[in-house]
């Protein structure tokens, strides 16, 4: 049951976000329900997505694990190592600098590195569909905004070094937070020590 919600929140949260890929549909819904409708809208869609996603995988974990290979133990510290550098470029998007400037999608890119750690060191069924979707969908999105011939939102201000360092310690502080306090007592699987 577990893995069946989680699949169904994959496919709203993931249906919901491929519309922004679909520039002329994303267009006659704003269209339709005006700017503020949309994103409502595409907010209570995506979070509820989010939750069945959640308490799904939760679920599955609890009640029907299945294994489908098994990782070697060098998988777990090669996802470790790589981890701090997802949460660092998810924070570059948000803290733009020449961290933004250079990758240009720098959310996409940490997406894409944590759901490929995550791929690596986890080797059940469950893992592989949640963490695959995710990679699918940042590769998908991606090569969608090569194509987009509209500009988008309007360009928010880049700004030099200084923003790359609160962007590193900012997303330092928030992988430690992550890896040390969310990840053991949220879902359950320390990640150090373990």
């Amino acid at each position: 049951m577990g893995l069946g919600v989680m699949i169904v929140g994959l496919v709203l949260f993931f249906g919901t976000h491929l519309v922004t890929t679909r520039r002329e549909l994303r267009a006659r819904l704003i269209a339709a329900r005006g700017a503020a409708g949309y994103k409502i809208g595409y907010s209570l869609l995506s979070a509820l997505g989010l939750v069945l996603i959640v308490w799904g995988f939760a679920h599955y974990r609890a009640t029907g694990w299945i294994d489908v290979w098994y990782p070697p133990v060098a998988m777990r510290h090669i996802a470790l190592a790589v981890m701090p550098f997802a949460v660092i470029l998810v924070v570059a998007s948000y803290v733009r600098g020449r961290i933004y400037a250079k990758l240009k999608h720098p959310m996409l890119a940490g997406i894409k590195l944590w759901a490929l750690a995550h791929l690596l060191a986890n080797g059940d069924l469950g893992s592989i569909v949640l963490f695959g979707s995710f990679l699918a969908w940042a590769v998908f999105d991606r090569i969608s905004l090569k194509r987009r011939s509209d500009p988008g939102a309007p360009p928010i201000p880049v700004g030099g070094v200084g923003n790359d360092v609160i962007a590193v310690v900012l997303g330092l502080v928030i992988y430690l937070a992550l890896a040390l306090v969310f990840h053991p007592f949220v879902i359950g699987v320390p990640v150090m020590g373990a």
